[in-house]
């Protein structure tokens, strides 16, 4: 059986985490939090690209304030994020925050976690304990002489403790670093260790290219071994992009069913269309079709299209200047070269959702 599968049950707005239930996609907005329309804009198309959840900085009292209004224009559950300020955990949560995240170890003391923990009791929202690399404590780092796996665990528990002793248990764990098999060996540990949900992702993971490998490496690790209730894959770039290189990370694994899979070939001498482009048009168009659960095929070679098309739904496959329309292994027609993507997308449009 899987971790996730026997991790509590959280809820956070009207999702609910852990216990085996569907694993949801999370992004972080970049927008000033107080810019309310700049901010719930850039949600919108968070939501329209797949995202279940959102977290929000809140660094001052302008930005808390906005929450309430953010929640109005939106339709996913809202996470403030806060580091050292808990007046701002409080602020965000009486505005409207589904979830706070805050690391109790630089929260300002007990006496002002107790403020925190009270005041979600009373709303009835759970909190996210955030430990990472860059914060671990100076003297866990002296301890296992570094940075390591164990002093992470050691961290995220003492702090998952200092809430617990407040009253309170509707807590996740999130425990990160940008070091791949630390991050991976980590939440072997954790889970080994506690059954609170834990959010998954490699911190800090670097650009589109760079940040999309480091992420499904290592999340495709931590999950293919049962482990984590919620994920964000972090890249410097589009939140929008997060999103998609999450889903797909959740598609290839088996963890998600809805979505087009492009598969497409890599070129060769044979290839006599602009395939990568082609692909590329292909790969941004299926985004627009979310509830479609099938496999396109891009192929550059029209002698062999068919046959490396035949396991996908539906594929394209170019030639000199034309190319041929392929459903399900068999050739509908043979079109000129500009007319393929058209075609592809009247398909897509006709294609019977699950």
């Amino acid at each position: 059986m899987a971790y996730r599968d026997h991790t509590r049950v959280i809820r956070i707005g009207g999702r609910l985490i852990g216990g085996g239930n569907r694993i949801l996609i999370q992004s972080m907005t970049n927008t000033p939090t107080e810019d309310v329309e700049a901010t719930a804009a850039q949600i919108l198309k968070l939501e329209q690209a797949g995202c279940e959840i959102i977290r929000c900085t809140v660094p001052n009292e302008a930005a808390a304030k906005a929450i309430g209004e953010i929640k109005k224009r939106i339709h996913i559950p809202l996470v403030a994020d806060i580091h050292f300020d808990y007046r701002m955990a409080i602020a965000a949560i009486e505005n409207g925050a589904d979830k706070v995240r805050i690391n109790p170890g630089n929260i300002g003391g007990e006496e002002k976690l107790d403020a925190v923990v009270r005041c979600a009791k009373e709303h009835q929202i759970p909190i996210r304990v955030g430990v990472n690399s860059g914060s671990l404590e100076r003297d866990l780092v002296e301890k296992y002489g570094g940075v390591t796996p164990e002093g992470l665990v050691e961290s995220a528990l003492d702090k998952v403790r200092m809430i617990e002793r407040c009253g309170y248990d509707q807590i996740v764990i999130s425990i990160k670093s940008s070091d791949v098999m630390t991050c991976v060996k980590a939440h072997e540990l954790l889970a080994q260790r506690t059954d609170y949900p834990l959010h998954v992702g490699i911190t800090e993971a670097g650009t589109l290219r760079g940040g999309t490998i480091k992420s499904a490496v290592g999340l495709g690790i931590i999950l293919y071994e049962g482990i984590g209730d919620t994920i964000r894959v972090s890249l410097s770039g589009d939140p929008v992009e997060e999103v998609y290189t999450a889903k797909q990370i959740l598609r290839d694994l088996g963890l998600r069913r809805e979505g087009i899979e492009v598969v497409s070939c890599p070129t060769c001498g044979r290839t006599r269309i602009d395939l990568i482009d082609l692909a590329n048009q292909v790969e941004a168009m299926v985004q627009n079709y979310p509830k479609l659960n099938i496999k396109v095929a891009v192929m550059g070679c029209a002698v062999n299209g068919p046959g490396e098309a035949k396991e996908a739904d539906i594929g394209i496959a170019g030639g000199l200047h034309e190319g041929l329309l392929i459903r399900r292994g068999e050739i509908v027609k043979k079109l000129p070269e500009d007319q393929l993507l058209g075609a592809l997308k009247d398909e897509l449009d006709h294609w019977p959702a699950e």
